[in-house]
């Protein structure tokens, strides 16, 4: 396991740049608002459309966009999309070094990019991270791809923004979450290693870069696909919560999908995308598969960019109804779980160790109530002397029987000489942490 690279500098203001929009007589036009851009052009399925550079153009009767977003590269570089909710990388002569910044990230998305906003959807409704992260499923996205490989160098990717406030028109200035589903051409993300996770079923290794407007994190799968489909956005919201790097408080605002291109990629394709809100993520009247962009609303009048943006569906909205005689039965959350001293440390080993030495910490979780610790999230941290977290692993859905013991076991590959502190913490599967302890420290000489 590599762990602290240090990963090429990407221009953070400039990776995923504002992108033009381009009206069906060519005339491209930076785009302010979903109904300035929306309004101005309409992409029939059938017709192909071009783009090059900047471009974008609306898709699935505006409940998408696809955008070329050639921002690293003057190389010659085209997509093409017939007006349903996918695109195809026609040709590319990027060449850029592999441990330097990509050339583009052609890709489709739904939500808001630089104030550049799709119809209904995420635009309509961005959807509190807290929302996300306690009710599952409250955000879904399904995507296909084609996958030529060849000799290009190129990564699968989403790229998942999350913001402050439920709007704005330029950076957003909460976190960028990508996930890679695939990657080849020794490509690799920004940033630096900091641990692993299993979510949902799926391992992921997982970095992280700071940026000057927040943080990118990277879960890039151990298991590479071509497809996903209904994939929640809220466990991994909740695990990069788990570690700081996304705050409850704020909004999921745009869901990209696309290719971030170092080197070739003709041929690479989305065949189908959507992004899916429950009934709960939308503060106005829904219905079921608002917001999924392969069924869009027929109408010609474009919807308004974002109309109560600063209203979300408030979490009680009868605070003077009296709770139910049983409010919380639903709640998957262990009504005993083990007090702080039911955390503890089994063995370092080597310890002490040395600097870039696998090293294992071994931590056994035990439960001492008399329930049983239900859908728990169990994670192992490794901080350093500062108190920053330079690694870590989680392990979601744990079932913990009263009076018992689970193990796990993260390994770490030793940083610089020092003395460590292995930290281990249980959470509730909406984040809450339940108990926490420092249960030992790792030399490193």
């Amino acid at each position: 396991m590599k762990f602290q690279r240090k990963a090429p500098t990407r221009g953070s203001a400039g990776r995923k740049r504002r992108t033009a929009v381009v009206t069906a007589s060519g005339i491209a036009f930076l785009g302010t608002a979903a109904a300035t851009v929306l309004g101005a052009v309409s992409a029939h399925a059938g017709t192909i459309t071009s783009l090059t550079g900047q471009q974008a153009a609306p898709v699935a009767h505006g409940a998408a966009a696809v955008q070329n977003n050639e921002w690293g590269s003057s190389e010659p570089e085209s997509i093409a999309t017939s007006g349903n909710a996918g695109f195809t990388v026609v040709n590319s002569a990027i060449a850029n070094a592999t441990n330097g910044a990509p050339g583009g990230y052609p890709s489709i998305y739904s939500g808001c990019h630089w104030g550049a906003c799709t119809q209904g959807g995420l635009s309509d409704h961005p959807v509190p991270v807290q929302k996300m992260i306690t009710t599952p499923g409250t955000a879904r996205t399904s995507w296909s791809t084609t996958q030529p490989g060849g000799n290009s160098a190129y990564d699968v990717a989403y790229d998942i923004w999350f913001n402050q406030q439920p709007t704005t028109t330029s950076q957003p200035n909460g976190a960028e979450m990508m996930v890679w589903i695939n990657h080849r051409g020794g490509v690799e993300p920004y940033g630096n290693q900091v641990g692993t996770a299993d979510i949902d079923g799926v391992s992921y290794t997982v970095w992280e870069g700071a940026q000057s407007w927040g943080d990118t994190i990277s879960y890039v799968r151990n298991d590479p696909t071509t497809s996903v489909t209904n994939m929640d956005i809220g466990p991994l919201a909740a695990d990069a919560v788990h570690r700081g790097y996304i705050k409850p408080s704020w909004y999921l605002i745009d869901v990209e999908a696309g290719f971030e291109l170092w080197r070739g990629g003709t041929g690479l394709a989305t065949n189908s995308f959507s992004v899916s809100l429950s009934k709960q993520a939308t503060s106005g009247p829904a219905e079921t598969g608002q917001g999924t962009v392969q069924a869009p609303a027929a109408s010609s009048t474009p919807a308004p960019s974002t109309p109560a943006p600063s209203t979300p569906a408030p979490s009680t909205p009868a605070p003077s109804t009296p709770a139910p005689s049983a409010p919380a039965p639903s709640t998957p959350a262990p009504s005993a779980p083990a007090p702080t001293s039911g955390i503890s440390l089994q063995a370092v080993s080597p310890q002490p160790t040395s600097t870039g030495t696998a090293t294992n910490a071994t931590v056994a979780f035990t439960n001492t109530g008399s329930a049983s610790a239900s859908n728990v999230t169990l994670v192992v941290q490794v901080v350093n002397s500062a108190g920053k977290v330079v690694g870590s692993q989680s392990w979601a859905g744990a079932n913990i029987a009263p009076q018992s013991t689970l193990s796990e076991t993260y390994g770490w590959t030793a940083g610089p000489a020092g003395t460590y502190t292995v930290k281990a913490l249980m959470q509730s599967s909406s984040g809450q942490t339940l108990q926490q302890a420092n249960v030992g420290t790792v030399t490193v000489s």
